[in-house]
């Protein structure tokens, strides 16, 4: 009998989703699923729903939900992270500082000031996380699906002794958009993608074994396509090679875009763009909160759908501790050994495989040097950050973020120590682990 954590189960989507994953596979038919939430409310809902799953498939699953982590962790196999650090209150300024200096950040949950921020106030909370996994249930693996990816992966992975590594969604559904172009079954599509979280590109990409990429390009020459994502489809054809993540988020991690209001005004149709104001941010949110309760309230009138998703976390988990059927992911490890031209140790996003000996990442080798100068900068901002949050060091947070490229593409160094330093003020309950906040 497996037993698999939820940390932040309140996110009824995707606990709902991976739960169901999760009891699809017959391995994992009689496990228990401990959901945790420090939102009470959101916990009986979540479980509620979970409950439903498990009666739909006549599952001898047993669920249950706490409040308290260390209490759900003992004995856990498997363990999910979703959670945030800090609500909406203290995010928005994450957005409106750096827009007072001019700095036009997108969502700024994954680099740059804004992602930096929320690393220093949730790698903590990880490290927390990971001292209970170590002494509560230490052969569990860990996976995570909380922003941002790299930098707390990076601190996880870096100083403690968890089976760690990160998931997110934007590769296999990149993939899905270029099919769709080409007019492709994306289960014909093959490739190799490597960088860092959120800016890896698609060294590779093959459509029934043929290059792909002419018929990418065929795609972009129609105005319809081309305007559903001008950011990354404009660096596409700079460099070659097709980014990950959304126009919106590769807007702000480089220094092309967002730099001024007549290039932002020409970019922002298409997908996942917004214009950075935390006016947005927090509609978005009002909205999530909506769709959360009527999701709730779908859910408890429709019929539960047993049929396995796409997320990659079940078939890890079967891969590693079910029936041993492999699976390979594009997983978030360390970079010892694996992509030559970016800094060593950093966090990678690479093709893992899982099995019943564990995780093997792919040796990649070296990028084309278009892409490694790009990542390169971001990778090194990322280490710096990880290091100033874990040392509680304000001038590496304040070198991190001098060095973010649409922050240097807009900033002078003094604008940039003024913006890091008011930033620090209005985190400060949130920074135990610094002892001066001043720069």
């Amino acid at each position: 009998m497996k037993k698999f954590v939820f940390l932040g189960a309140g996110s009824f989507r995707f606990t709902t989703a991976l739960a169901r994953d999760i009891l699809s596979f017959p391995a994992f038919s009689d496990c228990e699923i401990a959901l945790v939430d420090i939102d009470n409310e959101r916990l009986m809902n979540i479980k509620r729903a979970v409950d439903k799953i498990v009666v739909a498939g006549n599952y001898p699953c047993k669920v249950t939900a706490t409040t308290e982590r260390r209490e759900a962790l003992e004995g856990a196999d498997g363990v999910l992270s979703t959670v945030l650090m800090g609500g909406i209150d203290v995010f928005r300024y994450d957005l409106e500082i750096p827009m007072e200096y001019g700095v036009n950040i997108n969502i700024g949950d994954t680099r740059g000031p804004s992602g930096i921020f929320r690393a220093l106030r949730t790698i903590p909370l990880m490290l927390e996380i990971c001292a209970d996994i170590e002494k509560y249930c230490p052969n569990a693996v860990f996976l995570n699906y909380t922003n941002p990816m790299a930098m707390l992966c990076r601190a996880m992975q870096g100083y403690t002794k968890v089976n760690v590594t990160g998931l997110c969604h934007s590769v296999q559904q990149t993939v899905a958009l270029l099919a769709d172009w080409i007019n492709a079954d994306v289960n014909d599509m093959t490739y190799l993608c490597a960088g860092i979280n959120h800016q890896a590109f698609y060294l590779d990409l093959k459509h029934k074994g043929k290059d792909a990429y002419p018929a990418v390009r065929e795609a972009l020459s129609r105005k319809e396509i081309f305007e559903q994502e001008i950011v990354r489809n404009e660096i596409f054809l700079a460099l070659d090679y097709y980014p990950t993540e959304s126009s919106g988020h590769n807007s702000e991690y480089c220094a092309w875009f967002r730099k001024r209001p007549d290039i932002i005004e020409r970019i922002q149709k298409g997908t996942g763009f917004n214009p950075g104001k935390y006016a947005y941010i927090l509609d978005e949110h009002k909205l999530f909160r909506e769709t959360y309760l009527e999701d709730i309230a779908n859910w408890v009138k429709s019929d539960v759908d047993l049929n396995r998703g796409i997320e990659f976390a079940s078939y890890i988990f079967n891969a590693l501790f079910g029936d041993g059927k492999i699976f390979e992911f594009n997983g978030n490890v360390r970079n010892f050994g694996l992509i030559d031209n970016l800094p060593c140790g950093c966090c990678v996003e690479v093709p893992v495989i899982a099995s019943k000996y564990g995780f093997k990442p792919a040796h990649v080798g070296k990028l084309p040097n278009q892409l490694a100068a790009l990542i390169h900068t971001n990778a090194m901002c990322e280490e710096l950050a990880v290091e100033g949050g874990i040392e509680g060091d304000p001038k590496k947070i304040y070198q991190a973020i001098c060095f973010d490229p649409l922050t240097s593409a807009v900033l002078s160094l003094d604008e940039i120590r003024g913006m890091t330093n008011a930033m620090f003020e209005k985190n400060r309950e949130w920074l135990p682990q610094f002892k001066h906040l001043n720069v």
